[in-house]
């Protein structure tokens, strides 16, 4: 499911549907057809998920970042639910 502000993703859990793992990374993402140059959207992943994540959004030509995600230090993001 993609959209919204997640609970669960923004306590570390994993973006992808119905996965419970916690996130060890980050995927930072932007739309250009619909966000400006400053906005990125945020996805979280765990190592099962990051490629699959990752791939779907490069699939898409969506410019995307990926780094590893600290839950302690990664509070201010907006974190979305995955595909």
């Amino acid at each position: 499911m993609i959209g919204g502000i997640a609970a669960d993703a923004a306590q570390g859990v994993c973006s992808r549907a119905s996965c419970r793992n916690p996130a060890a990374w980050r995927i930072d993402w932007q739309n250009p057809r619909i966000h400006s140059g400053d906005r990125w959207k945020t996805w979280l992943a765990c190592e099962e998920h990051v490629d699959y994540l990752r791939g779907f959004l490069e699939a898409r030509s969506f410019p995307v970042r990926t780094d590893r995600f600290d839950a302690a230090t990664s509070s201010d993001a907006e974190v979305e639910t995955g595909s």
